[in-house]
Order: structure tokens, then sequence, then C-alpha cells
């Protein structure tokens, strides 16, 4: 079996052409920044800088979103090289079979369908939960069988996640462009909201709040079994909360509020000038992100002692502490229409990744096919949101979500290898955008990524190495022997293979 074998930056160019596997290419660098911010900004700001200020950093939690957000930046750039160099669907997926070979492709791959199918359903649950809020206010009470799924608070199924899921798979189907259309609207509602929250939070900002700023270290009681970090079990490591110690920690949580940014690569073969555009989209979205979470989380810190900060809704809590329950409304406005957007723009990831391993023969070549009118890949889409609306309406996903967070990673640090990986094996290719300080933007990429999926629990780990077990015997089932690299197998553009 030949693992390794590369599938070159020409011929996935080429695929692109294919008739009937043919993306429309409608998005601009706006577009992809929109896209950016709409995935980006969701439950984090909502919920993690309270919870990071009370539990980690204090009210230097601000200091944790800009050193999450360096983190980032490393792996954006070596994004930015990749998708502007070989601009094709699938993301990490696509980079790691110029680079790596079949099987650590295949392997990537797996993980991305991991990330953004488990992502979309969570995020879809939590979505749910603030609409039930903002009905409860209007006086609209659901019963706890339809809002739930079973096991979980006398639950059936819950219909509102499943109806997100469907109609924002519906409106993949119906076309990028207008699905980018809808996005910008979402997205424009809920960074006014978080603008508004920020402006109107600075009129109650308390200096004494404040202090101190780094508050003194204290160590934590370990944690034990699947549940204790890994670099506890590995270093004997205690976590630690508060002083410079404490704002590292929290760098292993906040992080988790950026995950979403490398969705734009997925989205490289619909980038209307790709070489120029995804650079921007990636790291403008990442920006102007790092900003508002920053800008948040100092407001909130100085509206209410980071001691007293909810860790379930921080900024509805500090605007009632404050005398101003009426903003509670506006944030959960906020944080649905937020939610909303990521819940779009994850599965939109998660269908082009579908599609370009499809079309690459390591999965069924039928699931590949382009709509002929809307110009999307309407099989996979349809069929990843009929699986993700079935995870969120039946399967209770509490424990599972940290998953979605370890494929992030790994996925960071793939693309981050694979740049080093390109520059050597072919360095005469042209290249749009070029990481800068190479090797050492790289390799800071990789260490940063170990040290946050090291903070992870145990238990984390053993169910993302028995996902990936699962997708190895796959492959080597059908993958393997359906790639279109293996002799023989190359498909004509009607889908079917040239031996029928």
């Amino acid at each position: 079996m030949n693992l390794l074998r590369t599938k070159s930056v020409e011929q996935s160019i080429r695929d692109t052409e294919e008739p009937g596997h043919r993306l429309r290419r409608d998005l601009s660098a706006i577009d992809l920044i929109v896209f950016g911010v709409g995935v980006i900004i969701g439950t984090g700001i909502f919920v993690l800088t309270g919870q990071v200020a009370r539990e980690k950093a204090g009210p230097a939690v601000a200091l944790s979103f800009v050193l999450a957000a360096v983190v980032c930046g490393l792996a954006a750039l070596c994004y930015a090289e990749f998708s502007s160099t070989v601009p094709v669907a699938g993301s990490a997926y696509t980079f790691s079979y110029a680079t790596l070979g079949e099987f650590p492709a295949w392997v990537i791959g797996w993980d991305l369908i991991l990330e953004l199918a488990l992502g979309a359903a969570v995020v879809s649950v939590g979505w749910t939960g603030y609409v039930v809020s903002l009905l409860d206010d209007a006086g609209i009470t659901l019963p706890d069988a339809i809002v739930h799924p079973p096991g979980e608070g006398g639950g059936v199924v819950n219909v509102p996640a499943i109806v997100l899921v469907l109609l924002v798979t519906a409106l993949l189907v119906l076309g990028v462009k207008i699905s980018s259309r809808v996005n910008a609207v979402v997205v424009a509602i809920k960074v006014f909201v978080v603008l508004l929250v920020i402006v109107a939070g600075l009129f109650f900002v308390k200096g004494e709040n404040y202090h101190p700023f780094i508050p003194p270290s204290q160590s934590n009681p370990s944690v034990e079994g699947g549940a204790a970090p890994l670099m506890q079990v590995l270093f004997g490591i205690t976590p630690v909360s508060y002083g410079w110690l404490g704002i590292f920690a929290a760098v292993a949580v906040v992080f988790f509020a950026y995950i979403g940014f490398d969705i734009v690569a997925t989205a490289a073969e619909e980038a209307k000038r790709p070489q120029r555009d995804l650079p921007i989209g990636l790291i403008g979205s990442l920006l102007i992100t790092a900003v508002l979470y920053a800008a948040v989380s100092l407001v909130v810190a100085g509206m209410q002692n980071y001691k007293r900060l909810s860790s379930d809704a921080p900024l509805a809590e500090a605007f009632k502490a404050v005398g101003h329950p009426a903003f509670a409304t506006v944030i959960s406005i906020g944080a649905v229409a937020g939610l909303t957007t990521v819940v779009l723009i994850l599965l939109l990831g998660q269908s082009r990744v579908f599609f370009a391993m499809s079309r690459d023969g390591l999965l069924p070549a039928w699931l590949a096919a382009v709509h002929p009118r809307f110009g999307t890949p309407y099989r996979s889409t349809v069929i990843m949101g009929v699986i993700v609306a079935a995870l969120a309406g039946f399967i209770p996903l509490a424990k599972l979500a940290e998953l979605v967070n370890i494929g992030t990673l790994f996925a960071f640090l793939v693309v981050s290898v694979g740049v080093l990986v390109l520059r050597r094996t072919r360095p005469d290719l042209p290249r749009a955008f070029r990481t800068p300080l190479v090797p050492l933007v790289p390799v800071l990429s990789v260490l940063g990524c170990l040290f946050v999926m090291v903070n992870l629990p145990v238990e984390t780990w053993l169910r993302f190495l028995a996902w990936m077990v699962l997708g190895a015997v796959i492959y080597a089932v059908y993958g393997h022997r359906h790639s279109r690299l293996r002799p023989g197998q190359a498909p004509a553009p009607s889908g079917k293979t040239l031996k029928d």
C-alpha cells in the first residue's frame, strides 16, 4: 500500500475545472472576512470572557485573548500561504494531500469531518438555549420534551436545533453567494450588538475592579482520572489560577473562542481571486475578532469584580449588576444571531471537505456532484446537514464538545508542518503569499498548538484516538481502493472510473 502518494498541486488545481465538479467563484475578500468573523464570534464572546476571568486570569483575561490570537495568527500565516498557493476546496485536507501524502490527508480529512460536523451540532444545541430564553422573556414557554435530547431535562428531541440545521442546509444548497449575503446581514447584527455592549459598558467601568490586574498565583486542586489535563498526567504539573501562569493556562481555554477562522480556507475554490482574497480573509477576520474579544473582556472585567463575574452569562449579569437588565435581552439577541452564522459556516466548511474527499475518490464519487443550477455540492451538503441535524436533535453532546477543539488544533499543526514540507519539496512553486520567517513561524505554530493540546483532558485524547482508528479502518476498506491516484482508478469527468 502506497500510503504516502501525493497529489500534485497542479493536478489539484486541474480537478477544479472538471465538468460536473466545478464550483462557482462568487466570493470576494470582504465575503471571506465576514465568513471568518461570523464563525469566530459565537458563545466565546458571551461566555468565556467571564468564566476565564473568574477562574484563571482575573482582569488580565484580555492578555490571554491576545496571546491566544497570536497562537492562531501563527497558524493563520501558514494557512494563508497554503490556501493562496493551492486554491482548492478542502482546506487542511487538500494541503496535506499535496505535501504529506494520501493517508495523512485522509487522517486530516477525517479529523475535519469530526471537527466541523460535531461543532455545528454542538453550536446548534447552544442556539436552542438562547432561543428558549428569549421566548421565555416574551412569555412563550416551550415544553422540555422538544428542546432537549433524550436523557437531558426530560427531553425527547431538540426540535429547534433540527429546524435550524435543516434551514441552514437548504440555504447552503441554494448557493454560496446567497449564503454569504444572509451571513453578512446576521454578522452585521451581532457585531453591532457587541460594539453596543462595549460602548455602553464603558460608562460603568470602575478602576478598582482592575486592581490587581494580575492577581497573585494560586494552585488548583489536581483533577483525577480521565478529566485530568494530559499535561498533569505526563509531567505532574498541577493547574494554576492567576498570576502569569494563570494567564498562560487561560490561553488554552480562550484559544477555542477563535476556532473557525480556518473555515475561510475551505472556500478557496469559490473565491474570485484566491491568491489575494484568501490571505486577506484569514488574517483580517482574526485581527478584527481579536480586537473585539480583548475589548469585551476589558469592559466586562471593569464593570464587575472578576470574582463575582458569572460563568454562564457574564455580559448579561454584569449589566444587571449595574442596574440595566434590559441589556440582557440585547445580548441574547446578539448570541442567537452569532450562533446562527457559526452553524452556517461550519456546515459550509464541512460540505466542502466532504466534496473534496469525494472528488478524490476517498469517499463515494457521486457525493462530489455539483448542482447544475446553484453551483453547490448539494449531495454532500444535504447528507451532512441531515447527519448534523440528527446529532443535534437526539444525542447529548456536552461531553463530546472538546473533540472539536482537539480536531482543530491537529489541523493547525498539520498545516504548519505542511508549509515546511512544501517549501522543501517544491521551492519553485509560485506563492502569492509567503509565510514570513520560515521556519520560525511554522515551528512556533506547532509548539503553540501542542501546548494547548496537552492542556486538554485525557478522555478527550482517548476519544480522538478512537475516531482516528475508525477512520483508518474505513480508509483501508474503501478509500485506498477507490483513490483516483491508484493506477486505473482515475475517474472520467462523468464520475465513472476508467475501468467502467
